[in-house]
């Protein structure tokens, strides 16, 4: 999808960039929103009579275990993309938006870090619905900005340069996810003795 809505692409269906990327990542913000005010809700049901404490090390055995499976490279979830022939279909804000919501939600289209878990964790561990919306809502966000990766991309060697530098960067950007989750971890637990 990241390829599909670019300038180039836009440009090609007819459609404005502008207006799409719009769409998409304030559709993305709102789907992040919703399912993290699912989750505190779910969190209110479930941990509101639990400390901080307990709330936090349940973060840190979510963290754990995500870090486990994105070492193996193995995140269960859903395996299925969008609809790419929405592209032709629709107009651009309305694929935009449809896109956008549903990668913002994360768990309603392939899951490829654990991280889309541990936001939902760390909402549901706020045990509050409005909580639980702004942690979802900076996680759509910033799932649905991922699009203006793109905005450079005006010809068709342009976007073949994109691909090989998002191909170079995979194993890169996938051990600096697993420091991260690792600090995390490390700052987590740490908080829990202090």
């Amino acid at each position: 999808m990241l390829s599909s809505i670019t300038p180039l692409g836009e440009r090609g269906r007819s459609r404005r960039w502008g207006t799409t990327v719009t769409a998409h990542v304030v559709a993305a913000t709102l789907g992040g929103a919703a399912v993290g005010a699912l989750a505190g809700s779910i969190g209110w049901l479930l941990l509101r009579d639990v400390s901080w404490d307990g709330r936090l090390a349940f973060l840190v055995v979510l963290l754990a275990g995500g870090l486990a499976l994105d070492w193996a490279q193995h995140v269960p979830g859903p395996r299925r993309q969008v609809d790419e022939s929405w592209l032709d279909r629709y107009r651009g804000w309305v694929y935009g938006a449809g896109f956008g919501f549903q990668l913002g939600a994360g768990i309603v289209t392939i899951v490829t870090s654990s991280a889309v878990y541990v936001a939902l964790g760390a909402a549901m561990a706020t045990a509050s619905p409005a909580v639980g919306a702004a942690i979802g809502a900076v996680a759509g966000l910033l799932r649905g900005a991922t699009i203006l990766a793109g905005a450079r991309l005006r010809t068709p060697e342009q976007l073949m340069r994109f691909h090989k530098r998002m191909s170079d960067w995979r194993e890169p950007a996938r051990v600096t996810g697993l420091v991260l989750e690792g600090t995390l971890i490390v700052v987590a637990a740490g908080a829990l003795f202090i």
